[in-house]
């Protein structure tokens, strides 16, 4: 994945981008986002470019939504004391009324907003909106009303049309859909652009790439809108398309009012993009800024891992895992155990991958990683136990069953005792049943079977492993290039067979044997030596 990164302009972003300042706070707002506007209006309040009393009733409209109507009432009262004539604060005094049930009160606060700008059409939306907001059953009728008032001001305000779609939404997505996409098409110059997000949140359950050209037409007509930026960011992220999300928010970080949070992500994206170094440098700088930031300690520990930067990336992968700040991954644990498998620390190692799985239980695959950790490590039993767990948790493939046969014989070939060789041969040969069921005549199956028998009689050949031995010559005769495929089997079985016909004092047979793994080893002068003796 190859992302277009812009990096030595992160630093300097705030001097090249073209911002909106505390616009952008009024269109996350306008588009139901508003944690995201009270960010952006608290950070821009004392620009000197900003709209004190606008700004004061979107804030008052954030109070509100979170039922804090000592701070909403504080805020619209600040706005019509740095404006008078700014109709919308008293707006949001009448909102403010209809919350506590104070209809009266309301309307004198609605009549004061109509009085100072009676033929603004938003304005009178917004009064529409506040009923609405409060009870849309009770001020059916107000609503109605207020909404005929508005068109009659300005039919062809989008804000009407944005309302309408609103309420529309929760019944009836497509009509909704289409009165957004009325509003867009009388808002010529993108005064609210919240009807394109909205438009692409209706449709993109629906169809993912038209939402995801919308927006894309959003940020072509308004360039220097984070909402817009932010916005084509979120939608490739949600639809998977990393390498675009990862492009477009390198370019949105770079506005002023991107969210600290959405670093994090880019950081992500970059990590998954295998943008490493990159990814790297920003998770520091955020560290910096930000020391116990736990998700960015992670990605730090992700990206020395992925780099190879083992001692380094052992140092923060233990100091991480060790912290309590946050929850972990078993992708955490697992990484981990990578970093100290390379650095040769395999019992230190399988803990993490121990971890892991303790951590997820019900999660069976995990199970394999935790026997091929066991195999590293050497730890051949456990490493059988592990495929095992697997295997009985029953979402395997035959080649689960496969690699399980090999984990028995590695732990059979290690077994401390006879008794404990003897069950993991067992076991073994089980397996191997199972899978020649499904797979006949498969040369793997054969071979393992051939070891495992071999194992289990320890080391001595016998009639039984004599046939299961020419079982698997049979089946590389078959192959094309099977002698060439197989050529460190042939050497193990000719040498097992030469010297078990040797010890059966059969001449013929010792030579014929003897002599195959002498054509597969031409090298070797002793055995020449010794081939050309048996007569």
């Amino acid at each position: 994945m190859k992302i277009k990164l812009l990096f030595s302009c992160l630093i300097a972003g705030a001097a090249i981008a073209s911002a909106q300042g505390f616009k952008d706070g009024v269109q996350y707002f306008r588009a139901d986002q508003p944690e995201e506007a009270e960010i952006i209006l608290t950070r821009t309040l004392n620009d000197p470019t900003t709209d004190v009393a606008t700004a004061k009733y979107y804030l008052g409209q954030v109070a509100l939504q979170a039922d804090n109507f000592n701070a909403a009432r504080t805020f619209f009262e600040e706005g019509i004391a740095a404006d008078p004539k700014n109709a919308f604060n008293y707006v949001g005094l009448g909102e403010l009324a209809l919350n506590q049930n104070n209809a009266s009160a309301a309307a004198d606060s609605f009549k004061q907003a109509k009085s100072l700008d009676k033929k603004n059409a938003i304005m009178l939306t917004d009064i529409a909106r506040a009923y609405y907001n409060t009870d849309p059953v009770k001020y059916a009728k107000d609503i109605e009303k207020t909404l005929a008032e508005a068109k009659k001001a300005n039919k062809n305000c989008p804000a009407i049309y944005i309302l309408e779609a609103d309420m529309l939404a929760p019944s009836n997505v497509g009509e909704a859909a289409g009165y957004y996409e009325m509003a867009m098409n009388l808002d010529p110059e993108v005064n609210h652009p919240e009807a394109y997000v909205k438009y692409a949140r209706t449709y993109f359950p629906v169809n993912r790439q038209f939402a995801i050209n919308g927006i894309k037409r959003l940020v072509e007509l308004q360039p220097n809108s984070a909402l817009a930026q932010r916005e084509l960011a979120e939608k490739y992220y949600d639809n998977d398309q990393y390498t675009l999300a990862a492009e477009q928010y390198g370019k949105y970080i770079q506005n002023p009012n991107h969210f600290k949070r959405d670093e994090q992500r880019y950081v992500g994206l970059l990590y998954f993009g295998k943008n490493y170094d990159q990814s790297l440098a920003l998770a520091r700088k955020i560290l910096s800024e930000d020391p116990n930031n736990f998700y960015m300690r992670r990605m730090e520990f992700l990206n020395l891992a992925a780099l190879k930067q083992n001692e380094e990336a052992a140092q923060k992968g233990q100091a991480f895992t060790a912290s309590k700040a946050g929850e972990f991954t078993a992708n955490d644990f697992t990484t981990y155990g990578d970093v100290l498998f390379d650095l040769g620390q395999d019992s230190l190692a399988v803990i993490q991958y121990e971890k892991a799985v303790e951590l997820v239980p019900d999660r069976a695959k995990l199970l394999t990683q935790l026997s091929d950790a066991y195999t590293q490590a050497k730890m051949y039993g456990k490493a059988a136990e592990a495929q095992q767990r697997f295997i009985d948790a029953g979402d395997y493939v035959t080649n689960d069953l496969m690699i399980l046969a090999r984990r028995y014989q590695n732990a059979a070939a290690t077994a401390e005792t006879p008794e404990l060789r003897n069950q993991y041969v067992t076991k073994g040969l089980e397996a191997t049943e199972i899978v020649n069921q499904k797979v006949p005549d498969n040369y793997q199956v054969l071979i393992t079977k051939a070891r495992l028998m071999l194992i289990g009689n320890g080391g001595e050949v016998t009639e039984p492993i004599v046939a299961a031995f020419n079982d698997v010559l049979n089946n590389v005769n078959k192959e094309s290039d099977g002698v060439a495929k197989h050529k460190s089997d042939l050497s193990f079985i000719y040498n097992q067979l030469g010297k078990y016909y040797l010890g059966q004092k059969d001449t013929y047979n010792t030579k014929l044997y003897f002599g195959k793994m002498l054509e597969l080893n031409p090298d070797n002068a002793e055995l020449r030596t010794f081939v050309e003796s048996l007569k």
